[in-house]
């Protein structure tokens, strides 16, 4: 028998070092980069907990004892009906974060096709494209939008 067949086979060896090589690295990150955000449930709480401090640090001589009572009171209301819905659905926030995310992205593409229509055509200055006209001699133009003439409006 040889050495290498003596030794027991350590059969997650390779998923150990993966995993140490992988919290490594995030500790390489942390320490590069600083903490990264966490979940979108976990902000959503530090998000109410920061609202809640800073409403409860504002004390104004307007607001008498039972009003800041009341504000205590409805910050404490506020933060045990959201805490059940991110304790039962913590990925739902998750899934939010990156529908938003997408929506964003929808929205930007849907804008920068538009900016791309109404610049099309006008590489020259003064809105040429080339040919000596402009965008507004072209009828067919969609940044047209009418006769162009003024019109008197009497406000008296």
């Amino acid at each position: 028998m040889s050495e290498a067949t003596d030794r027991p086979v350590d059969d997650d060896a390779w998923a150990e070092a993966c995993a140490e090589d992988l919290a490594a690295e995030k500790a390489r990150r942390r320490a590069q980069y600083g903490q990264q955000p966490g979940s979108a449930a976990d902000e959503l709480r530090k998000l109410i907990d920061a609202v809640a401090d800073k409403v409860s640090s504002l004390q104004s001589p307007l607001l008498g004892m039972a009003a800041q009572g009341t504000v205590q009171q409805v910050i404490r209301q506020a933060k045990s009906a959201v805490e059940p819905v991110i304790e039962r659905n913590p990925d739902l926030f998750d899934h939010l974060a990156a529908a938003g995310n997408e929506l964003l992205a929808a929205y930007r593409s849907a804008v920068e096709g538009q900016e791309g229509r109404w610049t099309r055509g006008t590489e020259g200055a003064g809105g040429t494209s080339g040919t000596g006209k402009t965008a507004a001699d072209d009828p067919s133009d969609p940044r047209d939008e009418g006769t162009g003439g003024s019109e008197h409006i009497d406000l008296d």
